[in-house]
C-alpha cells in the first residue's frame, strides 16, 4: 500500500490536530527592525490603524489577527487557552522564518499574549541548536493590559475590591448572551468595523477567551520573568484597567510605564503616537506623558 493511500492512525489524526493552525497575517510592510502587532479580543488588526503609518516609514510592520478573530481560523474544538493563542502565533510568526531581533506589541488580551510568548522563547534558552531556530524578542510593549491577580493574592483591600469586582462582570457577561450581544452592538456601532465586535459568529471564542485567557492569565510572571525591555502604555480612562491594579509591574525595574491621559482602551491618535515611540524607545515615563502629548 501506498504511503498516500496508508489510512491514518489514532495517534497521528491526534498528533494533527494538536497542530497550533497558521493565522492570518492582515498587514506585513515596510523595511527595518521588525515589529509585530498582536490585538485582544473581540477585535482585529484594525486595532492598530492609527499605529501602522506611525511605524511603516521606518520598520517591516506585521500586524495578525489572533485565533478565533479577525479573519483568523476559529477551530471549533479550541478552548481558546493562552496557551492555545500563544502556540497559534509563535507558529505564525515562525513560519515568517525572521533572523533578527523583533519587538513585540499586544494590546488587551494580545498584551498578555505576546508577555507569555516572550517568557516562553526566553524560557527555552541557548542551546546547540539555537541556529535553527528563528529570532526572539528583543523589546515587549504592553497597551491597555488587564492585569486582574486572583483577588486572593492582592494585599490592597481596595484594589482586591476592584478586580474582584472585575472578574465578577466578566463572568456575567459570559453567563448572559443575549445581554452581552445587544450592548456589543451597540458599541460596535460607534467605533470603526473591526475595534470591538461580539456577534453570533466569535461568541464562542469571546468568552472562552475571555474565561480562559484573560480570567485565568500569567501576565505579572511572565513580566516579572524577563529579561528584555519592557514598556506598558495605558490610557487613564482605560475602563478594563482596575485602579491600583499595575502597582506590582510598576514597581518591576525593567519596566517603563507611559499613562496617556484622556485616552481610553482604545489605540487612538494620542495613544499610537506614545506607543511608537515606546517602541524606538523614545516614549516618556508616565509623570511627564500628559505634557508632551498636550504639547504635541
Amino acid at each position: 500500500m501506498s504511503e498516500l493511500a496508508r489510512p491514518t492512525t489514532k495517534t497521528e489524526r491526534r498528533r494533527r490536530r494538536r497542530q497550533p493552525p497558521l493565522l492570518h497575517i492582515a498587514h506585513d510592510e515596510g523595511d527595518g527592525p521588525v515589529v509585530i502587532l498582536v490585538h485582544g479580543i473581540a477585535s482585529s488588526s484594525v486595532t492598530f490603524r492609527q499605529l501602522i503609518p506611525l511605524l511603516q516609514p521606518r520598520h517591516r510592520v506585521i500586524a495578525i489577527d489572533i485565533l478565533g478573530f479577525g479573519q483568523s481560523p476559529a477551530p471549533v474544538d479550541s478552548e481558546y487557552t493562552l496557551e492555545e493563542h500563544v502556540a497559534a502565533i509563535d507558529a505564525t510568526i515562525r513560519s515568517l522564518k525572521l533572523r533578527e531581533p523583533f519587538t513585540l506589541v499586544g494590546h488587551s488580551l494580545g498584551s498578555l499574549i505576546v508577555s507569555r510568548l516572550a517568557a516562553i522563547e526566553q524560557a527555552r534558552g541557548i542551546s546547540w541548536l539555537r541556529w535553527m531556530r528563528p529570532a526572539r524578542p528583543s523589546h515587549v510593549v504592553l497597551v491597555g493590559p488587564p492585569v486582574y491577580v486572583a483577588p486572593s493574592e492582592i494585599g490592597d483591600l481596595r484594589v482586591r475590591a476592584r478586580v474582584d469586582a472585575y472578574l465578577k462582570a466578566y463572568n456575567f457577561l459570559r453567563a448572559n448572551k443575549e445581554f452581552t450581544l445587544l450592548n456589543a452592538s451597540i458599541i460596535s456601532r460607534l467605533l470603526p468595523k473591526g475595534i470591538f465586535e461580539v456577534t453570533e459568529a466569535n461568541w464562542t471564542p469571546f468568552v472562552k477567551s475571555l474565561e480562559n485567557s484573560i480570567e485565568s492569565q500569567t501576565l505579572v510572571s511572565d513580566i516579572a520573568a524577563l529579561r528584555v525591555p519592557v514598556d506598558v502604555v495605558y490610557g487613564s480612562l482605560d475602563a478594563f484597567i482596575a485602579p491600583g491594579s499595575m502597582t506590582v509591574i510598576e514597581r518591576m525595574r525593567h519596566v517603563t510605564m507611559h499613562r496617556v491621559e484622556a485616552n481610553d482602551h482604545i489605540i487612538r491618535k494620542r495613544l499610537a503616537r506614545v506607543v511608537a515611540r515606546a517602541i524606538d524607545g523614545e516614549a516618556v515615563p508616565v509623570e511627564q506623558a500628559a505634557v508632551a502629548e498636550s504639547a504635541s
